[in-house]
């Protein structure tokens, strides 16, 4: 049987499900909610649709066909923003489940299953991105088997992480989709395996995300001096802390417009004071990670290098990008300005791409006598790769209790 209360099309299976009524389910789900004339379809669409010719183009006549990529430059965009940049931004899954179940703010516990899902979905999106990259898509298993035993790799480590991190966030949000589905044995089990999925994921989180960094420490003569120390995986770990929650702030204040009939009048009263906490811990985190640099900086004795095209860029990045939103956290803090909030995360997120590319990309062999740029194809793939995850995201929330509340018999269970 099924049954559909008109509210917010909520569908409930009993075990009893045949076959027959599990398809109307399905059918009855995946039909359009809303409008299909919109804007971000307009623009989204042509470009998802490029981005899977190309990425047809890419496995049928190689990776060589659509990048700009040589055996000089073999990591690009793909790598830099896809991989490396989208994980900082996926970290305030780790950071909001820590701040919940571990330190007991259970003030921001209405943001959790958001935060979850959008981290699952960037882990999951990224890691096929790293698909494109490799020359081999079919020797991806090789850093999950240690690569004839090279299990003292960073990258074996990294590629676990990104395995089993992926599970955890899964069973972390597992319980949404067992109220989606009305299964309440299974939301039951799922539920309690969730403060023990959290523990392990955050473990792992930390642990990646320093690990990212960790492999350029193996690139110390390709990457300007300005960008390259012996912390990077502490800088890397550090900033996915105000990466992730920036992204949280960014993607919340955009949630709260677009899927306002989703949210109770409680939650919405909340959501203000949520953003207001969430600046506090970046500002701290910014101050963490700008004194890391200065400390870095000086002990290194860099002065020289201040005075050149790429030092003035690098002042760009720590003063515009770092220390600045610092400030304008710490001022919205204080003067509990949203608009303010909301302002300091997007700049935030705009400095998260500017570090995690000049690593990655803008620093990475800048005195090469040809420099590495992305062609067309390679942004048209990383854009159409971002719509399709928002697409994905956006059909999970307006069917699963994500923003909504849970159904009465799920908050009896808890």
């Amino acid at each position: 049987m099924k049954k559909k209360t008109m509210s917010n099309t909520d569908y409930t299976l009993t075990g009893n499900t045949t076959s027959l009524s599990a398809w109307q389910f399905l059918r009855e789900e995946l039909k359009p909610k809303g409008r299909w004339l919109t804007p971000f379809n307009v623009i989204s669409l042509p470009i998802m649709l490029a981005g899977l010719i190309l990425i047809v183009i890419r496995f049928w006549k190689g990776i060589g066909s659509i990048t700009n990529l040589t055996q000089e430059v073999p990591w690009g965009l793909w790598i830099g923003f896809d991989v490396v940049t989208g994980v900082a931004f996926a970290g305030g899954a780790y950071v909001i489940t820590f701040m919940v179940y571990i330190l007991n703010m259970k003030q921001y516990h209405s943001i959790v299953r958001v935060t979850v899902l959008n981290g699952f979905l960037a882990y999951v999106f990224y890691a096929g991105a790293l698909l494109l990259d490799l020359g081999r898509p079919w020797n991806v298993i090789n850093p999950i088997i240690g690569n004839s035993f090279g299990t003292s790799s960073v990258l074996f480590l990294v590629a676990w992480h990104f395995l089993l991190y992926m599970i955890a966030e899964l069973i972390e949000f597992s319980p949404a989709v067992a109220e989606w589905l009305g299964a309440r044995r299974a939301r039951k089990i799922l539920s309690g395996m969730t403060l023990g999925a959290v523990i392990f994921g955050i473990t792992l989180s930390t642990l990646h995300q320093s690990g990212l960094g960790a492999l350029f420490l193996m690139a110390k003569d390709k990457i300007h001096p300005l960008w390259y120390s012996e912390f990077i995986p502490i800088m890397f770990f550090v900033s996915s802390i105000f990466a992730g929650l920036s992204m949280v702030i960014f993607e919340g204040s955009v949630s709260h417009r677009v899927f306002s009939d989703q949210i109770s009048e409680k939650k919405h009263i909340a959501h203000n004071k949520i953003l207001h906490g969430l600046s506090k811990v970046c500002a701290v985190a910014l101050f963490a990670y700008f004194t890391l640099n200065v400390l870095v900086f000086v002990h290194e004795k860099r002065w020289g290098l201040l005075n050149s095209p790429m030092g003035y860029w690098y002042l760009t990045e720590m003063i515009g990008f770092v220390l600045l939103p610092m400030v304008l956290f710490f001022v919205s803090y204080r003067k509990q300005n949203i608009l303010l909030i909301r302002i300091a995360s997007l700049v935030t997120m705009i400095g998260i791409i500017i570090n995690r590319l000049n690593v990655t990309v803008i620093g990475f062999k800048w005195d090469a006598a040809q420099h590495y740029y992305p062609s067309w194809m390679e942004i048209t793939v990383t854009l159409a790769v971002i719509f399709t995850e928002i697409w994905i995201f956006r059909w999970i929330i307006t069917r699963m209790p994500v923003l909504r509340d849970s159904p009465a018999w799920a908050k009896e269970q808890s």
